[in-house]
This record gives C-alpha cells, structure tokens and sequence, in this order.
C-alpha cells in the first residue's frame, strides 16, 4: 500500500488545512493555529533536498508509469483511497482528513516552488459577483448559491520556463499621409520591410503541466505574483486537492516557445514608434540556454451547466481573476432587440407626425 502523509491538530486530533491569505494551518475545532515553517519539521523529505531536476527526470523517464489508479491507505479510519494517477493530495471522504500522498510529490518528484493560496472560499462568491457584474444577456440566477458552494481549489502543475531568445525578426510597416490640391485630397500610403535583430531572455514563463487542464483557461488566468512564490512544502496542499504533472516538459517546450516568440516578436513591433502600423513579417530567433522549474499554483475550479452546454470556470487562487466564457440567454436578446427596435419605431413614427406638421 502505497504512503500517505496526514494532517493532524497535535491538540484535539481534529484536521488541520492551510488558511489561504495565511502562512498558518488551522484546526477549526480548538483553533490551534502552526506557521508552515514549524510544519517543516513534521514534512520533511525522506530523501532530503530532493527535489525535480528536469535532467534527472529525463534519464528516469523509462522507469515511471501513470496507471489509471492507485490505492492509498488513511491512517486515521483505514479506509482505501483510490485515486487517479496524477492526484497529489486529497481528503478521505470517510474521515475528512486531509492526506499528502508522499510519492507524487516526494524525492525528485518534489516540486521546486509553490504559490500558496491567498483568495479563500468564502471570498469566492464576491470575487465570481465582480466578474458577471453588469452582463446584462447573463441567464438569470446562472451563478446560484449552489453552483459556488461547489468550486474547488486545487494547485495545478505548471512548468516554468527559462530561455535566451537571439536572432532576426523582418516587420512589415506603413506610413500614410494625407494632403490636398485644388481639385482633389490624397492619401498616401508607404509601405516598408524593416530587418531587425536582438536578443531577449526570458524567466519562469509558466506552462500548466496538467493534460486534464484547459489549456486556454491555464493560460487567460494569469499573471501570478511571483514575489509570493516560497519553496514547496506539503503543508500548504492540507485542505486542498493537488495534481502532479503529467505533462512532459519536453513536449510542453515548444508550447512555450511559441509565446515567448510571439512575446519577442511583439516587442520589436512597439518599438517602432515612426510608423503607424507594424506587424511580424517573419521571426527567425532562435531559443538557448533553456531550463525548468516545476511549482505548483493556485486554482479555483467551477463547472456550470446551460441549455446542454457544460460551461468551466477558473479563479487565480491567489489573484482573484476570473476566467471562462459566458452563455447568452435568448429570451433576453429578444428582448433586448425588441426594446431597440420598439425605440427605433417610435422615435420614425414621431419624425413623420413631425414633417406632417411643418
């Protein structure tokens, strides 16, 4: 049976989870409060500062296999816990304890960093609030007392990544003018090809790590702060479920690449400041002295349902932004058209009652 690590007030035996916008864990029975830095002691790594190493996970490759399941033990009632192949941390659904399953985030399977969880859950209804705020077409009673008492806060896997970018970027630009004589007004429109070169480095660009994970939802939910980011310590995942990667770096490089291209590319473009118009013709940098860090960040997760459609929502655990798409209701749109179009009516109707008059 494979090793889990709990999570118990040292008071009362009640479980302890970590208070977001805190470096404490908590019991909510006899309020026995611990900073994350005495909880060190009790989490410390068998296999030391171990910790993931992209190069040693490379030549370890041949040796890991996700399987679908594993199953997992609680110390407190001894239930079995079975779990899918990339859950990190987890609470027994017997018991309520909040368990650490040790070898997903253990020896060079640790993660090198964490960004703690600052947004708590009762936070979360004002923080959803704010984001459907004034949308007027948003189906009524959408986001409802019941939908939001089932968000989940979850540390999501990501690869951050480190590079040298150095090369050529070609830009198409235009200028236009206008002037006039006595019979006709001009415009004129330069075009020009513009061959620029440079370098640029890049720190941390973050990749979620995570194949269950909507890539474009990962992606709209930054920026974090990295000036909260602390060395990984199992105490903070107490409470929250964790997923550990299950995505290779190597193939999530090029996903990388593509935005710190684009990124680069960008940049050349808004330094051109004498032209009216400039966009990437063409970019031939080339990416060096890459490495990765593998952390851990903090997501709310909320899935909706409307008309059929399965809608997902994801809130930057430590930010509190807000992202995902929004249904439109039809019956409001018609309403809405049919007001615009009983204005345009009568505002007509009053023009012609008016030139009838004059």
């Amino acid at each position: 049976m494979s090793q889990v690590k709990e999570f118990t007030c040292p008071s009362c035996g009640a479980v302890l989870s970590f208070t977001a916008g805190t470096d404490e864990v908590s019991c909510e029975y006899c309020h026995t409060k611990i900073p994350v830095v005495v909880m060190q002691t009790i989490c410390e790594d068998p296999d030391g500062k171990a910790e993931f190493d992209w190069g040693d996970y490379k030549r370890g490759l041949s040796g890991e296999h996700l399987d679908n399941t594993k199953v997992y033990e609680c110390r407190s009632c001894g239930a079995q816990l079975e779990t899918d192949a990339t859950t990190a941390s987890t609470t027994c659904p017997y018991c309520n304890s909040n368990v650490v399953l040790t070898d997903r985030v253990g020896g060079s399977l640790r993660p090198n960093a964490v960004i703690p969880f600052r947004i708590r859950s009762e936070e979360l209804p004002e923080t959803v609030n704010r984001f459907y705020k004034d949308k007027k077409l948003l189906p009524k009673g959408y986001f409802n007392e019941s939908k939001l008492k089932d968000i989940q806060g979850i540390y999501v896997p990501f690869w951050l990544f480190s590079c040298h970018l150095a090369g050529k970027v070609n830009l198409n630009a235009t200028t236009v003018s206008h002037y006039s004589d006595s019979r006709y007004n001009y415009t004129k429109t330069s075009r020009y090809l513009l061959a620029r070169e440079g370098e640029m480095s890049f720190d941390d660009l973050p990749v979620d790590a995570s194949v269950r994970m909507r890539d474009d939802l990962m992606d709209s939910i930054e920026p974090f702060d990295y000036s909260q980011m602390v060395d990984f310590n199992e105490a903070y995942l107490a409470g929250y479920v964790s997923d550990r990667f299950d995505s290779d770096p190597d193939n999530e490089l090029q996903r990388a690449a593509n935005r710190m291209m684009s990124s680069a590319g960008d940049a050349f473009a808004s330094a051109e400041k004498r032209y009216g118009s400039v966009s990437i013709r063409n970019n031939a940098m080339k990416i060096d002295h890459t490495s990765v860090k593998y952390a851990l960040m903090p997501v709310y997760l909320l899935n909706c349902e409307y008309n059929g459609k399965k809608y997902q929502y994801a809130v930057n655990g430590q930010t509190g932004k807000v992202v995902g798409e929004l249904p439109i209701c039809k019956k409001k749109i018609a309403m809405f058209f049919a007001r615009a179009f009983g204005i345009a009516a009568a505002i007509t109707f009053a023009l012609l009652m008016l030139l009838q008059l004059l």
